[in-house]
């Protein structure tokens, strides 16, 4: 992939993880990767409107997953896409923890354990620097 079009994607995303809007100045010793949101096994392309900024950690538990099991109704559901959701109709901050407001925000937040204790320690401590927006 081109530099330019990862620096796009960086750009794009405000230096932010897109899924959990982890700063990559938080993790800098884990740089952020270009994510194929649709992996390229299921046919998904480099093309700008399939690739997202991710952490280290949404990008590996994400992996080649395009949907998952709704925690709370046990339905097949799609998950969070960056380009064609807007994060703030899926998920809520309250705290440390990141909630899931509807399927999709529930079944991404389960899938990418958003709220697992190394994740929400990490959001504590930002918390407390006043670090996290």
């Amino acid at each position: 992939m081109e530099p330019a079009i990862r620096n796009e994607v960086r750009q794009r995303a405000g230096n932010r993880c897109e899924y959990c809007r982890l700063r990559q100045e938080d993790e800098e010793e884990s740089p952020f990767h270009i994510e194929h949101i649709i992996a390229q096994q299921h046919g998904g392309t480099d093309a700008q409107e399939n690739l997202a900024l991710a952490c280290s950690w949404c990008n590996a538990v994400k992996g080649p997953n395009l949907s998952s099991i709704d925690p709370d109704s046990g339905e097949l559901t799609r998950l969070y896409h960056p380009r064609k959701d807007l994060w703030e109709d899926h998920f809520r901050r309250e705290g440390p923890y990141i909630l899931g407001l509807t399927a999709v925000g529930r079944t991404t937040a389960w899938l990418l354990r958003f709220n697992d204790t190394d994740n929400l320690a990490q959001r504590h401590l930002l918390l407390e620097l006043g670090e996290l927006d």
